[in-house]
């Protein structure tokens, strides 16, 4: 059994906690949370007696033995390297932290203490992202990577009434490029490496954070496009084009029903049976790591974790060059 306490008590937690039912060496411990009120309702939703509002308090805990983050972008950095500093293992949401240079400190504050640090990106490590992976060859040589996460936020429509929140808020690490962007920057960077070049656009918003925004990157032979958005709908699939054929990916962000479809007219359902609450892969993962003590994960390494992150930033600065 290993031990867990989450900082943060939004959604994205009560997802992570039905995946992690599944998954019989979790024992959450304690929430986490910057008021009482808060840590209190949501210890009551699940029926969990122990809450903290301090971070020094949790982490001084040695009934605790491993940290799920998913706090504001902007609290990852601080927060993980004060848990791992006490021995804490850390699974943190994505991305990592706001800057290279800070998840570049969090890697550091892991391998220093001994402790695994995984950024929870649940898409590489979903079965039907291997079966993607292991379908490549079949499609000749790799000319377009297109991928595209447009989900319309309701947070929007309060910003658009005045009422600024985390999502849209200026200084929180947030915005379209890093709430959602990542999800086809992960694959691609897991897939194909980092790119030769890279082009990019953005509309921001009165805050300053980005709402929309596109990344054009080159590979030799190959080309990659990230389509990104808060502020609108996309329907649209993500695409892997071959000169033999495709993958088509309907929702890439939980790798939703990959097809592959080659030009001598064969189609082949890519898809295996995946538990609905997904989030139990990265948790499987990052506890699978703990145990074999390799010190970081395989699929989900540092390295890449911050060339994801390398990328963000590159696009930012593309973006903003006209600014």
């Amino acid at each position: 059994m290993i031990r867990f306490a989450t900082i943060g008590s939004n959604v994205i937690v009560d997802a992570f906690l039905r995946g992690a039912a599944h998954d019989p060496r979790f024992a959450w411990q304690a929430v986490y949370s910057r008021t009482q009120e808060r840590a209190d309702l949501f210890a009551a939703k699940y029926g969990i007696t122990k809450t903290y509002t301090s971070l020094q308090a949790l982490a001084a805990d040695p009934q605790i033995d491993a940290v799920y983050i998913a706090s504001p972008n902007c609290f990852h950095a601080p927060q993980a390297i004060l848990m791992m500093e006490h021995g804490k293992h850390v699974l943190c949401e994505k991305p990592l932290a706001p800057s290279l240079e800070e998840s570049q400190a969090m890697v550091c504050a892991a391998q220093k203490h001994g402790v695994v640090l995984m950024e929870a990106m649940k898409t590489t490590l979903l079965p039907n992202f291997a079966r993607v992976r292991e379908a490549l060859p079949r499609l000749g040589t790799i000319r377009r990577y297109f991928a595209q996460f447009c989900q319309y936020s309701s947070r929007y429509d309060r910003f658009k009434n005045g009422i600024i929140e985390n999502a849209f808020r200026a200084g929180m690490g947030n915005g379209a490029l890093r709430d959602l962007g990542v999800y086809g920057l992960a694959p691609l960077v897991h897939l194909f490496g980092m790119p030769q070049q890279l082009q990019a656009s953005a509309i921001r918003l009165s805050t300053g954070v980005d709402g929309q925004g596109s990344v054009l990157m080159t590979y030799p032979g190959m080309e990659a496009v990230v389509l990104f958005s808060k502020i609108s709908d996309s329907r649209l699939p993500s695409e892997i084009q071959g000169e033999a054929g495709r993958i088509v990916i309907q929702q890439l962000s939980n790798m939703e029903r990959p097809v592959l479809e080659l030009r001598d007219g064969s189609v082949t359902d890519l898809s295996v049976p995946t538990l609905e609450d997904n989030l139990y892969y990265e948790l499987k993962e990052f506890l699978d790591v703990i145990e074999s003590g390799a010190g970081e994960s395989a699929v989900n390494t540092h390295q890449r974790s911050l060339d994801v992150l390398e990328l963000v930033e590159k696009a930012e600065a593309a973006a903003c060059s006209g600014c």
